[in-house]
């Protein structure tokens, strides 16, 4: 990666050697046979390595490159020191510099020392701007991302906010449905507890207690009164995370709670008032289950006043990167290491991969990234092996060649290989996204061989 080099040895012949042969290999390169002079250029100038000669008169090369660290931490310099000077070669790394090279000079091992240092530099300026748009990405403090995606979901949470409508979050699993309920409730006013419940971890008659809360006696053990969910959030936002795992004789009491606000508790012989904005998610198409019986249509059309839609991590681009330094800065405080980053390899894979799991698995592999590395860096063989080994595949539906196209069945048959690849063949995922029940696709898999 060809960039722009300052050479300092107080031998011109010596530097204008290795300029020739910078020049010969696209690098830019400028020099000085003085320290003070070579210091006052990359000062104010645009320079990505320093080579430095540390035996000169003046200051020395120790000196120089010490200086250099101090100012302008992000130029990497590398020390020349006489063949089998060790000592003079530790003196110098202790001094900041980045690598050294001893005398006589190999130039394509050299060469090789730049190549290394300009791509430190580069994830060095890497970390710097993602840490620099992490603080900038987005308008709600809870949420990290600046793609087009991302950019339009701020957009309709700012319209969002300033209403009282209930809201139907929708997306994959994993894309961060509760955050953007988070998020909407924290531009809400006025603003109350936020209460979270989780339709699918609760039997049916707790999830009943949990949101409509119960009198003193209504069942065994209910020694005292207690609030639902509903009367808990007045005033603030009640958040049902899965609604389409809500049962169905649940249903019509959370309509009545809707449509009325007020509650009955479970036991309780009147109905109580509440304020409380409604939030509700799901990963699922809830239009389907009503047309399946599976959801009752007037709760689907109370619930889904206002509906907005996630971005799957997939689509964000960019974005993967940001949030994976985001992680990175996170975890590596829990786990007590001094990990910066990661490396070029790294991000290549964490973009070419699909990320199923969205955000969610995003996090967990940094965080298993952050626990296993030995480096300040993490590196490909700190990933999980499912991101390691996958492989960017392109879709080609025909060339154009009219004597290579293929017929439409062949056509079918890539692309619903192509979508369930980019699944990390989740069946499930990959059928709702082509549009197909699973019985269909397991047929179409069944007869392509791959099941």
């Amino acid at each position: 990666m060809p960039g722009r080099i300052l050479i300092v040895d107080d031998d011109p012949d010596m530097c204008r050697t290795v300029q020739m042969d910078l020049h010969r290999h696209g690098y830019e390169a400028l020099w000085s046979t003085s320290a003070e002079e070579a210091f006052d250029l990359v000062t104010r100038e645009d320079v990505d390595a320093v080579l430095v000669d540390v035996v000169m008169p003046g200051i020395g090369g120790i000196d120089l490159c010490r200086r250099i660290v101090s100012n302008r931490p992000d130029v990497p310099v590398i020390a020349i020191t006489a063949f089998g000077s060790l000592e003079t070669a530790i003196a110098a790394i202790r001094a900041g510099a980045y690598d050294f090279v001893t005398k006589p000079v190999d130039f394509e091992f050299l060469r090789l020392r730049f190549d290394r240092a300009l791509k430190h530099r580069s994830l060095q300026d890497q970390v710097k701007a993602l840490s620099m748009e992490l603080e900038r990405s987005g308008r709600f403090d809870l949420l990290i991302g600046s793609s087009p995606p991302m950019r339009r979901l701020y957009e309709q949470l700012e319209r969002v906010s300033g209403t009282e409508a209930s809201v139907l979050i929708t997306g994959e699993s994993g894309t961060g449905k509760e955050l953007v309920a988070r998020a909407i409730h924290e531009r809400s006013r006025p603003q109350g507890p936020f209460v979270a419940i989780s339709c699918p971890a609760l039997p049916e008659a707790l999830l009943e207690s949990e949101l409509f809360g119960h009198a003193r006696g209504a069942y065994t053990d209910a020694k005292s009164a207690r609030k639902g969910a509903f009367l808990q959030a007045h005033g603030g936002t009640v958040f049902l995370d899965e609604i389409a795992e809500l049962p169905l004789l649940l249903q019509p009491k959370l309509l009545r709670a809707l449509e009325a606000r007020v509650v009955r508790p479970v036991g309780g012989d009147a109905e109580v008032p509440f304020e409380t904005r409604i939030l509700a998610a799901t990963n699922r198409d809830l239009e389907s289950d009503v047309e399946e019986g599976r959801f009752r249509e007037d709760l689907f059309y109370r619930i889904n006043v206002i509906q907005i839609k996630l971005p799957p991590l997939r689509d964000r681009g960019n974005d993967i990167l940001l949030l994976a330094q985001h992680f990175v800065e996170r975890f590596r405080e829990q786990c007590g290491k001094h990990v910066q980053g990661f490396t070029e390899g790294v991000g290549e894979k964490l973009l070419d991969y699909a990320w199923p799991g969205n955000v969610r698995e995003l996090r967990n592999a940094v965080e298993r990234a952050v626990a296993l590395t030995r480096y300040e860096r993490i590196i490909p063989e700190d990933l999980p092996e499912s991101i390691r080994s996958h492989r960017k595949t392109h879709l080609t539906l025909a060339a154009e060649d009219p004597a290579t196209l293929v017929p439409l069945a062949d056509v079918e048959r890539r692309y619903i290989l192509h979508v369930l690849e980019r699944v990390a063949h989740n069946k499930t995922l990959a059928a709702r996204l082509l549009g197909l029940d699973r019985k269909t696709l397991y047929r179409k898999l069944e007869r392509y061989g791959v099941l």
